[in-house]
């Protein structure tokens, strides 16, 4: 039987979420980078294969207390070379996991042991950081959950990774086709089967008047989720893993971008016997992403809203004193880019395209092989300006510390890791230098990134 676009998007068929194992102990433990089988689609199709840590996806979920050290030897069975970021973290240069950057690509057979402390509480993941258009697209990822010392008034929390998968209609298989011309210059590698945490279509049971901390992680290639809450009333506490000043109602959609992560707190509102959901809002329509089936009552009326999580470590930016720096984003299908210099040389667009290269960040194709985009002293606060002369949005990503978005109006508005910067448009971010080492910079569309989406900047120690 052959299973429509349509199918595929709704991802109609109810599957149980795949387990999640809580890592928590402070000794070296190795996770494998291996092949699996898992039942994606409904059972009248074949298995499909994966790529994941110790064979699951997302892999399993690392928790622990703020402040502790992750201690974790990756062993790769691929057959690729391959490496893990642990995205989000402000981590020491040396386990950032940039393949060819901060460290070697973990060849197959070998191994590379990662350890590090979690400065900060809050929500992030892990995935590969070597031909990431591929390997996150196959699976290789998985949450990392850093907990506040003291705990938020909930009755208990879901970690819901969101993804998309590009999946062979015919076979039940993840499509191959990684790196094909059109995602590479268009809007990325977009999927035909959304899901949650490994299932299309994941169900929990819940009671009335229940709150839950939700902890939203968008690990797919490229796709922007459009969400609305149904059913729940919810405030939003944390934003890539940075907690805001002040909950903030949830009116209407919000967006989540790739690599992008939203806490959640809600109160659920639907009936018995009803359910409630977070919907996900398309083109084709309004699915459910996640559903709620209220199976009873837990208590009588539901709670005031939630105070606000502590806040992290952030070291004040001085934007008037700050270094002004200007990133230009150019190219890609229906582009107004002629040439740009790639290896040093300039070369025409055509040429370009003959190399598989579609973007430039100040007429230069990006990697991590060429000067960096700034050098800056240990403490230096930086003002980076962000020009989107393309018709597609990016979610640009800064590695090893966070930054505000700069609004409008010129205040400082929320303390991220990614942000979207949609067709078009002009976005401001600033930061404090004050993590160092050689630092990426790029589009977490992945296939952007492969195609000349990609700088570096340096902080010095």
């Amino acid at each position: 039987m052959g299973l429509t676009r349509r199918a595929l998007m709704k991802g109609a068929a109810a599957f149980a979420a795949l387990p999640t194992t809580t890592w928590a102990t402070p000794e070296k433990e190795q996770f494998i980078a291996r092949k699996a089988s898992l039942q994606l689609l409904p059972d009248t199709y074949p298995k499909s294969e994966i790529w994941g840590y110790d064979g699951k996806m997302p892999g399993p979920e690392i928790r622990l207390p703020q402040g502790n050290s992750v201690r974790k030897t990756l062993t790769n069975e691929l057959p690729q070379a391959t490496s893990t970021h642990w995205h989000g973290i402000r981590i020491d240069n040396s386990m950032d996991g940039v393949a060819g950057l901060t460290q070697e690509a973990v060849e197959r057979g070998s191994s590379f042991e990662y350890e590090f402390t979690v400065p900060d509480a809050g929500t992030y993941w892990y995935h590969s950081h070597n031909r990431s258009f591929e390997q996150v697209a196959r699976g290789l990822y998985g949450a990392l959950i850093v907990e506040e010392p003291v705990s938020m008034d909930i009755d208990r929390e879901e970690v819901l990774v969101l993804d998309d998968w590009l999946l062979d209609p015919d076979t039940g298989q993840i499509a191959e086709g990684f790196g094909a011309p059109h995602d590479l210059s268009h809007a990325g590698r977009m999927g035909n089967f959304i899901g949650t945490n490994g299932a299309g279509h994941l169900t929990l049971d819940v009671e009335r008047n229940e709150r839950l901390r939700l902890r939203l992680i968008n690990a797919s290639n490229a796709r922007v989720f459009q969400l609305a809450l149904a059913g729940l009333d919810g405030w939003i506490v944390a934003l890539d893993g940075m907690p805001l000043p002040a909950p903030r109602l949830v009116s209407g959609a919000f967006q989540i971008g790739p690599a992008q992560r939203y806490d959640l707190v809600v109160d659920v509102i639907a009936e018995t016997g009803e359910s409630a959901h977070i919907a996900r809002q398309s083109r084709d329509g309004s699915f459910s992403q996640v559903e709620f089936k209220v199976q009873g009552q837990i208590a009588a009326n539901t709670r005031e809203a939630p105070n606000r999580l502590p806040p992290n470590s952030q070291s004040k930016v001085d934007l008037n004193a700050a270094t002004k720096i200007d990133l230009r984003m150019e190219g890609g299908a229906m582009g107004g880019l002629q040439s740009a210099l790639l290896d040093g040389e300039r070369k025409s667009m055509r040429e370009l395209m003959q190399a598989q290269q579609f973007w430039a960040f100040n007429e230069a194709v990006g990697g991590i092989d060429g000067p960096p985009l700034g050098e800056f002293s240990l403490g230096e606060s930086v003002r980076l300006k962000i020009i989107n002369d393309t018709v597609f949005p990016h979610a640009m990503h800064l590695h090893g510390m966070h930054f505000w978005e700069i609004l409008q109006d010129g205040s400082m508005g929320d303390f991220r890791d990614t942000t979207m910067v949609e067709r078009g448009s002009t976005r401001e971010i600033a930061f404090v230098a004050d993590n160092p080492g050689d630092w990426l910079l790029h589009c977490h569309m992945l296939s952007h990134a492969a195609s000349g989406m990609m700088a570096w900047v340096k902080v010095q120690a």
